[in-house]
């Protein structure tokens, strides 16, 4: 890969950012589009690593909510085949002839042992079943006690709520040309107060010879908001305290440019401070684009409509140089 000839030596260097200078130490991008960080640990037993209480809060809902059915069908078809195990006459008031009808009411008696419900016409009168009917009930309401711990700390946990653009632009702005992003928060009567966005360029460079990946802190418009009512355009000036300064989108490419992105600001829901964070690549930064409003007043004239689904929508300039 070509490096940069040069860099800006009077643009701010980061050196607290966490990641490392060596850039074949990396592969892909450092932060994903999602806010996560791009990174895999290995060294250490699986299961030392691995936090299912983390992972469970962290899993997408449709994902959490089939964990939750298939441990529950998974569990009770575990404490049927016990039941049958032990024999079906351990068992009275069960009235299926056949051996499938007969595993039905084993699996409903479970499920319902399993839940506390205890409807009354099947019940356990070998010592057997009774004894893995005590189990299985005091597992059953354990169970129920760590999923509702889980669906809490999914539903409370403190959230920023925010989506941004797909792509960043290069473009002419007053004047001069910038960097520039846009993200909006998506919920309704959701206002972020008290609004700090930092945004890094990571990119590599040579040093003494030899490829090294560092990091800038880019100068913003506006770093501070009181309040995030609407979207807010993050804008930095690409002048000559800029690391991006000259870079065309070949130099992006050789450089390996990625932007983070960290929001941080005080959700009133949650009473707590959030924070968001996302990234964009060489590949996702486009030139001579800008962005189209995305709010208009609503049909009525007494509320503006913020448009979300404008947030990505841009429009070539016609004369990058005007």
């Amino acid at each position: 890969m070509a490096l940069l000839k040069r860099i800006n030596p009077f643009s701010r260097k980061n050196d607290d950012t966490g990641f490392g200078t060596n850039p074949n130490g990396f592969g892909g991008r450092f932060i994903n589009r999602d806010g996560s960080f791009n990174i895999r640990r290995e060294g250490r037993p699986f299961m030392y690593r691995f936090n299912i209480y983390h992972a469970l809060l962290n899993l997408p809902a449709w994902k959490f909510g089939c964990v939750i059915l298939l441990f529950y069908f998974s569990i009770n078809l575990l404490y049927t085949s016990i039941y049958w195990m032990l024999g079906p006459e351990q068992l009275q008031g069960i009235i299926g002839q056949t051996t499938w009808a007969k595993f039905k009411e084993l699996f409903f008696f479970s499920t319902e042992t399993f839940t506390t419900v205890g409807y009354g016409r099947v019940n356990p009168i070998g010592d057997g079943a009774n004894m893995t009917a005590a189990i299985e009930a005091m597992s059953g309401f354990l169970s129920f006690a760590v999923a509702t711990g889980l669906i809490y700390g999914r539903f409370s946990r403190p959230r920023a709520h925010l989506l941004f653009s797909d792509e960043a632009l290069i473009a002419p702005f007053k004047g001069k040309t910038a960097l520039m992003f846009r993200f909006a928060s998506y919920k309704e009567h959701h206002t972020l107060t008290n609004v700090e966005v930092l945004v890094t360029a990571g990119l590599q460079i040579q040093d003494n010879g030899n490829a090294v990946y560092q990091f800038y802190t880019l100068s913003l418009e506006r770093n501070k908001i009181e309040s995030l009512s609407m979207n807010w355009t993050v804008v930095h000036t690409i002048d000559d305290d800029s690391p991006l300064l000259g870079f065309s989108a070949q130099d992006l490419e050789n450089a390996d440019v990625e932007i983070y992105v960290t929001v941080r600001g005080f959700n009133d829901v949650y009473a707590n401070t959030v924070i968001q964070r996302t990234s964009y690549t060489y590949q996702e930064i486009t030139f001579n684009r800008k962005f189209i409003p995305m709010y208009r007043e609503s049909e009525n004239g007494k509320t503006t409509i913020l448009e979300l689904h404008h947030l990505n929508t841009s429009k070539p300039i016609e004369d990058p140089g005007a």
